[in-house]
């Protein structure tokens, strides 16, 4: 931790250095190009990947833990559903939904991110389909645009960050409603209870409809068939990743 708020205070600091004219002009274009390369890299690799899911869930996962196994098991089954997985590359619940992909013979996605305490990307992403990003909003960018559904395991900040930008968009209709499936009834039943009774009914910030956005599971079959049953409608339009 102290590592962590060493850095920030660093990042503050930056802040309040004057800079003059020529320094923020030459700051600002440089990293305009720099947002531009990572969204042209992230569309040109992942243009043709096919169907996708997003599997989001907690780094500190360790591999004994049951929500490992199950975001592994997952994977596997949505592979075998002719989707491929993208997760954000690193360890816990993301190993283990890559390494569930790729054992299974699917398309298997990391989206990483630099970050000064991240470690390596886990060994089961497929060699050509793994982005470093630099930006988190250019990433979340890539997990929407390439995913036709998102299963949330247990997770932390990242996760609800990721969680509530996905419900954000179908709820003001900047993407389309696709299927959102939150694994695990007694780590999400606080959260859901609290959006529907305080957010919802108590001081109406949503409409309750809007949670009907999310579903909520806690076996493999049943997050699976949850999207498999959304898209069967189309699966003419879908082709398998494999």
């Amino acid at each position: 931790m102290a590592g962590i708020n060493k850095y920030s205070e660093e990042e503050i600091t930056k802040r309040f250095v004057p800079k003059n004219w020529t320094e923020k002009q030459a700051s600002s274009s440089w990293m305009l190009f720099k947002i531009m390369a990572e969204f042209v890299d992230g569309f040109e690799t992942l243009n043709a990947i096919g169907p996708c899911v997003s599997i989001f869930g907690s780094a500190r996962t360790l591999p004994e833990n049951p929500y490992y196994q199950l975001a592994e098991e997952i994977a596997a089954k949505m592979v075998e559903k002719g989707y491929g997985v993208i997760t954000g590359g690193g360890p816990g619940i993301m190993e283990a939904a890559n390494k569930g992909a790729q054992k299974a013979g699917g398309k298997s996605v990391g989206l990483g991110i630099e970050l000064p305490f991240e470690t390596e990307p886990n060994p089961y992403i497929d060699h050509d389909k793994y982005l470093n990003h630099r930006f988190f909003f250019v990433r979340k960018v890539m997990f929407v645009k390439y995913s036709q559904g998102f299963v949330v395991m247990p997770g932390g900040f990242g996760t609800m960050d990721e969680l509530f930008e996905a419900l954000t968009l179908i709820q003001t209709g900047k993407i389309g409603k696709f299927p959102i499936v939150l694994v695990g009834t007694s780590y999400w039943k606080g959260l859901v209870d609290w959006l529907i009774e305080t957010m919802g009914k108590e001081e109406k910030n949503i409409h309750l409809e809007d949670m009907e956005l999310m579903k909520i599971v806690d076996t493999a079959d049943d997050a699976v068939q949850h999207i498999d049953d959304f898209y069967s409608k189309y699966m003419h339009q879908l082709s398998p990743n494999f």
